[in-house]
């Protein structure tokens, strides 16, 4: 059993002309998730829950643990030197580094420091999000055309379930691979080699308690879930438990299918595109399955903005097609 850091190195190994800094940055990552998972798990005897009285550029209110998770990460990023740029879900505007190492730092990195923090209170499974990208610009600080790069532009991507045990799961587009940490002694630990959706699903997520602002085309795909038809081993299992991190993980372990439309109200969805989407689309496709918006691949849209949002539907790919067959039959202009 390999530890994170063995098997990035040996990965890194395959590259042709590989320095390690991308060995360094996945570390650093790492070290921040360590600190994140340690606040987690004791903030029923901290002061760390409940709200920071302030609100953050999406117009969400921020959670105490929201901010803490972002202060590592930004920290952990700043002082390993490999990235020179951030763009995160709590700020408006991206973070480029001033340190000089910083500055010579050749990846950007978007991230969501802490999904599903709404369910911290309950003690359910939440996580964080993370896409790293190479930087456009030569040297000095990392801009913000750094960060508006396609998903099929990314170098790699991850994300960190804080649950019954806290694991990390990253893909460098050469498969995915999840890990688990050992408290006991500090180290993630490889537990889940070659992750992959399983050929049947039979699981969908989604928040029903919108159905009403759906488009004609998801309300229809929820009626084909719950129709009786045991060819197609339906009707599907809901389950939602309203963390991306956890719905996603979840349904890629079992098979399943996880879907953020857009609505009447919001018909860009609410998931951001660069710290939300893609690196979940990287890693749904690298586990065999694919990643849409209903029309077309999620790692090919064009970002414009560092918060730009988009639909979102992940899972094993004939259950993602089914739901794009449905958006073109009954919905084919919504959000267009």
């Amino acid at each position: 059993m390999k530890t994170l850091t063995e098997f990035i190195i040996e990965e890194q190994a395959l590259y042709p002309n590989a320095s390690g800094d991308l060995t360094r940055l996945l570390n650093d990552i790492g070290i921040a998730a360590k600190f994140v998972n340690r606040e987690i798990n004791r903030a029923g005897l901290t002061n760390n829950m409940g709200y920071n009285d302030e609100v953050n550029v999406q117009g969400e209110a921020q959670k105490k643990l929201d901010v803490y998770a972002d202060e590592q990460f930004i920290a952990a990023l700043r002082s390993g030197g490999e990235c020179c740029a951030i763009a995160s879900e709590e700020n408006e505007k991206i973070i480029a580094f001033e340190n000089e190492k910083s500055q010579t730092g050749k990846y950007v990195v978007a991230i969501d420091p802490l999904d599903g923090s709404s369910n911290i209170e309950s003690n359910v499974s939440i996580g964080t999000v993370f896409s790293i990208y190479k930087r456009i610009s030569e040297s000095g600080k990392g801009t913000t055309n750094d960060l508006l790069q396609k998903g099929t532009d990314l170098i790699a991507a991850g994300y960190i379930i804080y649950g019954s045990s806290t694991m990390l799961v990253y893909t460098t587009g050469r498969g995915v691979n999840g890990f688990t940490l050992d408290p006991s002694v500090g180290l993630f630990i490889r537990s889940h080699p070659n992750m992959k959706y399983p050929d049947s699903g039979t699981i969908y997520s989604i928040n029903e308690s919108n159905y009403i602002y759906f488009p004609d085309a998801i309300q229809k795909y929820i009626q084909y879930c719950h129709f009786d038809d045991p060819t197609t081993n339906r009707p599907y299992i809901t389950r939602y438990i309203g963390s991306m991190v956890a719905d996603f993980h979840r349904n890629l372990i079992k098979g399943g299918i996880f879907l953020y439309p857009g609505t009447i109200k919001n018909p860009s969805g609410k998931l951001r595109l660069l710290y939300e989407c893609n690196p979940m689309a990287f890693i749904a496709e690298q586990a065999g399955g694919k990643a849409s918006h209903g029309f077309g691949r999620v790692l090919e849209i064009e970002p414009k903005d560092i918060h730009q949002r988009s639909p979102f539907f992940a899972g094993p790919t004939f259950m993602v097609e089914k739901i794009e067959e449905f958006m073109q039959k009954y919905s084919p202009d919504f959000g267009k």
